[in-house]
């Protein structure tokens, strides 16, 4: 198959005719779609068929995912506001937007915290495990407590009072802090105002009281963030303390590079990180029953308006809970342990691959395999080299422990680092840093591009030629994501398919040249106009009678060309099943547009990450998997790739487990209606309860 002449994909062009199909209102918008995502997240929180400590670590995702959606999300969108932007494809103003965001966001927190208040604190004490507030301590605990605060907590803490001489400090991004309200006269005679109590990193945010302090068959927790708010009296002797009311900001966190003028963009990115912490703020959370004109004078203070601050009834640091589902080992409360099939079982990995391609589905399939097969290049004197993409890899990652031992052992090993990887740069700096140290060749991908594709090559002689062996994924070379999260890889030894991977590693490492693939697409090249190619050939059948089919499955859909492209299939006739963890800004079911397209969203124990991509065809299917979702940055402005599935068992596979088998859920689907929201699925009458990740686990 030809990819055609490799030219970046431009941007839609502004001034082409009006087209019905660019309707703002045929668009939802994406950063109010996305905030619905946690919604359907926290539903499973509030899920009592849901394992109760999966139930709490549920609760904490959508909390954490609320942070990161205002570290970048809503930091663009305020960005956007203050230089004037035009609005997306939905038509709302990024002034508009913001108001938008806060009344949602507002909406969500006080679910999160409804949840956690009256639904799983009182579950979780029933089930003898017990996070006791303030009110709920006996004298023995509160008397242990103070002594740990005393020794543990207080040595660290610097309060610090505000006068014209203290001004108001620097504030970490989502740190805990306490603004405390002082009356009486310090040691120096001056009179006591407004104090703030920063909790360093270093504090535990979680305490575990010692078995004498709790019921028996229990486990009990305190919150570092009650303790400060008891003792907090304890750092201001001689005055007292009229009140003290916890308080979280959380900043922009999207590191911005002008890599045009980066001489070296590893030095540039860690001078960055520096200062990453304490960037403009964006939401400032605060203890529901602070005095206004305190909340006033913080909002102030971090140049915020009023749709930036969120009440709080409980700890402003939720997502920290998570560290009890860690600590409390009752295997009644959490998920049933599986063991993953390995698809390696013979032992030698290229043997197994040079039989025939080997499809991995994690978490259901083991990581192993991509592990055992790197592992064996890394001491098999016939492999010449090693080619590998790394995004995110995880702390003391034992792929890199491999590409570090085949350097060692005189492989040629060339390394692309996306150092630019979100929350991950700091990691990648170090796993580059070390690669290098071991003699491994290290680049930084093309400028202006992250390389967002998943791709390892070993170059092996065998016999008196020399043999290609690649790896292609859906997902990161991460072991803990490969056992939490749904994706999708291929092993293969097909020639073309591993020139191609050739062929794009020489592209990623020197300067760019212009390539010509045979079986994959790549962005920002040819997978954008591919995927418009194929969508409009679904349509074409449809025009001219035949069946016209689209199956699709990724993480969140925003790009203009394909939702209008997906419109133009559906008007024609094409019948379209989109399978969209997250954001999605295509409305299905619009009378005379979308008829034929229907949305569902699939929210269970794994988070869903797999892309996939099928085509009818006419009854000659074609099967893709990608690291691509269809969103704008990922089609335009970053390196992936879209690796075809040739092997048609292989292919049927996927269809089963991944397609039908998802678009089958009742028990875990959420269907999205013309208006923008989603509908729980729910089975019919006649219809039997089918959970689609359940039912892979039961194959196991």
């Amino acid at each position: 198959m030809s990819t055609g002449n490799l030219q970046p994909v431009a941007l839609p062009n502004a001034q082409e005719p009006a087209d019905p199909l660019r309707d703002p209102g045929l668009y939802l918008n994406r950063e109010l779609s996305q905030l619905d995502f946690n919604f359907r997240v926290l539903a499973q929180a509030l899920d009592p068929q849901v394992p109760l400590l999966e139930r709490l670590r549920f609760l904490c995702i959508s909390c954490t995912n609320l942070d990161e959606f205002f570290e970048i999300r809503t930091a663009a969108v305020r960005h956007a506001a203050q230089l004037g932007l035009p609005p997306a494809s939905d038509g709302m103003a990024p002034a508009q937007l913001l108001e938008s965001i806060h009344a949602r966001a507002t909406e969500l927190v006080e679910a999160q915290y409804r949840c956690w208040n009256q639904v799983l604190r009182p579950a979780l004490s029933e089930a003898g495990v017990r996070i006791l507030p303030r009110q709920a301590w006996d004298t023995r605990q509160r008397r242990w407590l103070r002594a740990y605060f005393r020794n543990n907590v207080m040595p660290v803490l610097s309060p610090l009072g505000l006068d014209p001489s203290h001004p108001f400090p620097r504030i970490l991004n989502k740190s805990l802090n306490v603004v405390v309200v002082l009356e009486g006269m310090d040691a120096f005679g001056r009179p006591g105002h407004l104090a703030i109590v920063r909790a360093p990193r270093s504090l535990n945010r979680i305490v575990e009281l010692p078995p004498r302090l709790r019921g028996k068959n229990e486990q009990a927790f305190v919150l570092l963030s009650s303790m400060l708010a008891a003792f907090v009296d304890e750092l201001f002797p001689g005055m007292t303390v009229k009140g003290a009311y916890q308080f979280r900001v959380t900043r922009n966190s999207e590191l911005v590079l002008d890599e045009d003028e980066v001489e070296n963009l590893a030095l540039a990115l860690r001078s960055e990180l520096v200062g990453r912490g304490y960037r403009p703020a964006v939401r400032l959370e605060i203890a529901h029953d602070c005095p206004r004109p305190i909340v006033r004078t913080l909002l102030q203070n971090f140049e915020l308006g009023d749709n930036a601050v969120y009440y709080i009834d409980g700890p402003v640091n939720l997502n920290r809970v998570i560290q009890v589902h860690e600590l409390v080992q009752r295997p009644e409360l959490k998920y049933p342990a599986f063991s993953p099939r390995n698809r390696l079982e013979d032992g030698n990995a290229f043997e197994t691959v040079a039989r025939g391609d080997v499809l991995l589905h994690h978490p259901f399939d083991s990581f192993s395999a991509v592990l055992e097969l790197l592992q064996q290049a890394s001491v098999d004197p016939d492999v010449l080299a090693i080619k590998q993409t790394l995004y995110r890899t995880g702390k003391d990652s034992a792929i890199v422990d491999a590409l570090v031992q085949a350097a060692r052992n005189g492989k040629d090993v060339t390394v692309v680092v996306e150092l630019r990887a979100r929350f991950d740069e700091d990691a990648n700096l170090g796993v580059a840093d070390r690669l290098q140290e071991a003699g491994v060749q290290v680049v930084y991908g093309v400028v202006g591009y992250k390389t967002h594709a998943k791709m390892l090559l070993v170059v092996r002689r065998e016999g008196r030629r020399l043999r290609r062996y690649v790896h292609l994924g859906t997902g990161n070379y991460h072991g803990g994501t490969a056992r939490a999260y749904t994706d999708l890889g291929l092993l293969s030894a097909d020639p073309e398919i591993g020139n191609d991977v050739h062929l794009l590693f020489q592209q990623l490492s020197g300067l760019a040249p212009s390539i010509r693939l045979r079986r994959l697409l790549q962005s920002p090249f040819t997978l954008h106009s591919g995927l418009l190619e194929r969508i409009g050939r679904e349509t074409r059948l449809a025009l001219s009678g035949r069946n016209g089919r689209i199956i699709a499955k990724m993480n969140a859909l925003n790009e203009p060309q394909v939702v209008r492209a997906l419109y133009q299939a559906s008007q024609a006739g094409v019948q379209i099943d989109l399978i969209v963890r997250g954001a999605c800004t295509l409305r299905p079911g619009v009378p005379g547009v979308s008829d034929n397209i229907r949305v569902r969203s699939i929210v269970g124990r794994f988070l869903e990450h797999s892309r996939v991509y099928w085509f009818g065809n006419d009854g000659r299917p074609e099967m893709y998997c990608a690291s691509a979702d269809w969103l704008e940055r990922n089609l335009l402005r970053r390196v992936e790739i879209c690796f075809p599935i040739l092997d048609p068992a292989l292919a049927e596979r996927i269809e089963r487990e991944v397609l039908q088998n998802y678009l089958a859920d009742n028990l875990n689907a959420w269907e999205l209606q013309p208006d923008g929201r989603y509908r729980k699925c729910v089975p019919a009458d006649d219809e039997a309860p089918h959970s689609a990740q359940q039912a892979l686990l039961d194959a196991l």
